[in-house]
């Protein structure tokens, strides 16, 4: 899922004092709400759960093609193509287009992922109107005037800088590099200092019109609005849109696996990464995968790698597996943190758990408990909020899992056995995976 960064929140009390309630108010879950699709004479399809709750309209969407669709040497401009949207539109420059946002007393915010650019607003139900209006001239007629331009360049250019020098955003960078080669996931997301300097305001025109398009949208809407007053506001909102985008295309990738990379930084702790191959959505085996990552690693205080390499051993302070989807790539990537005296006798630990996953799978307790974690945390997680519950729904759309995703996800999961967990974990553990060691110079850590 992806958290979204800027916020502005109205100046109207009202709002706050309604989304300080939101926050506060206990969300049904999902598999009990009435969620219906509503098509509009434009051929606009969003997801829709009605809620009366609170007077509150939240409105989530993404366009297909995020920061992959960045041109070669301009790097970084989907990204700064978010930040621009909101800083003028139509005949509004960037301030009166605050002013405007302030008035209507609405929360409006766009991101860029690597595989799709994501909006949300949240909005009083009586002021949906003029809040509508300017969602809608940010995202049909966004102005790029040179001076927001220049302004939000600038701000993005000196966090690359102050970035430039940290172990972290070094070791990341290396890692992608190591793991992507070449392919658009490797590169940064905001780009570097030359890639943002080449970028002109044609260039951030065109990259928009090739994004924003009625046939690559995803929506979902939850709160105080119904059916029918919901298709018009749609049309208004995306009707003037281009009926398709012109994406370019985008090739699956592959990690690369089998590899050593090390990254010297005189720091007090070692961080130690290995990625192993992944799994896509659509996998049969997939939610075998899940849990099979969630005894592994992917459990706090309960899995496997904790119980070994924290408790007891005391060799890191915390320790996680986690399987990362996007729409080119999977992988399951271990990550944890330990003196670097102690960083080969970590990382032989992680090896030998991972073996043990790949050559006895897991036993009956360990596959039942895993189970009651991923079905009731997915409520806790994901639909704790009509925010929540928007994102939720426009993900599922991305991933083409249907509209009874959740329910069918409970009976998915309980379906798996200790046999289907055995296999895949073998499937996917048994590679030779690549790390990365971040510190000191660290000896015997590399295989």
């Amino acid at each position: 899922m992806i958290s979204f960064s800027r916020l502005r929140i109205g100046a109207k009390p009202s709002l706050v004092v309604a989304c300080i309630l939101l926050g506060l108010a206990a969300c049904p879950a999902l598999a009990g709400m009435a969620i219906e699709e509503v098509e509009t004479s434009s051929g606009i399809k969003a997801w829709l759960v009605q809620d009366y709750s609170l007077p509150i309209v939240t409105t989530r969407f993404a366009f297909r093609g995020g920061r992959t669709q960045d041109p070669s040497g301009k790097e970084g401009i989907v990204n700064l193509i978010t930040e621009l949207l909101d800083e003028g539109a139509g005949n509004l420059d960037s301030d009166a287009f605050q002013e405007r946002l302030d008035d209507a007393g609405a929360e409006m915010l766009f991101e860029a992922g690597p595989d799709a650019v994501y909006g949300y607003m949240r909005v009083l139900a009586e002021r949906k109107d003029e809040a509508f209006q300017l969602l809608r001239l940010a995202i049909e007629q966004p102005r790029f005037d040179q001076q927001p331009v220049d302004r939000l360049r600038a701000q993005i250019v000196s966090s690359i800088l102050a970035r430039a020098k940290d172990p972290e955003t070094a070791a990341q960078f290396a890692w992608m590099r190591a793991i992507y080669g070449d392919h658009p996931y490797s590169r940064r997301e905001e780009g570097t200092v030359q890639t943002l300097a080449a970028v002109t305001t044609s260039d951030l025109k065109a990259v928009h019109e090739r994004i924003f398009a009625r046939g690559n949208l995803t929506i979902a809407v939850v709160g105080a609005i119904d059916p029918g007053t919901l298709k018009r506001d749609l049309d208004r909102i995306f009707g003037g849109l281009p009926a398709s985008p012109s994406l370019t295309p985008v090739v699956d990738a592959v990690p690369k696996l089998g590899r050593a990379i090390r990254v010297a930084y005189d720091l007090p702790q070692a961080q130690l990464s290995l990625a192993y191959p992944g799994i896509p959505r659509k996998d049969p085996q997939f939610f075998a995968a899940n849990l099979m990552n969630q005894i592994l690693g992917g459990g706090a205080f309960t899995s496997r790698l904790w119980n070994e390499v924290r408790e007891k051993r005391g060799l890191a302070y915390g320790i996680y597996s986690t399987l990362e989807n996007i729409d080119h790539a999977s992988a399951l990537v271990i990550g944890t943190g330990t003196r670097p005296d102690r960083a080969a006798e970590t990382l032989s630990l992680i090896r030998a758990e991972v073996r043990r996953m790949s050559e006895e799978g897991v036993s009956e307790d360990e596959l039942t408990a895993a189970k009651k974690k991923l079905i009731g945390g997915y409520a806790i997680e994901n639909l704790n909020s009509s925010s929540a519950v928007a994102q939720t729904l426009v993900q599922i759309q991305l991933e083409d899992r249907g509209m009874d995703y959740v329910e069918r996800r409970k009976q998915l999961i309980q379906a798996v056995t200790v046999e289907d967990v055995r296999a895949v974990a073998k499937r996917l553990l048994s590679a030779d995976p690549t790390v990365m060691t971040v510190g000191p110079s660290l000896k015997g850590t590399n295989r």
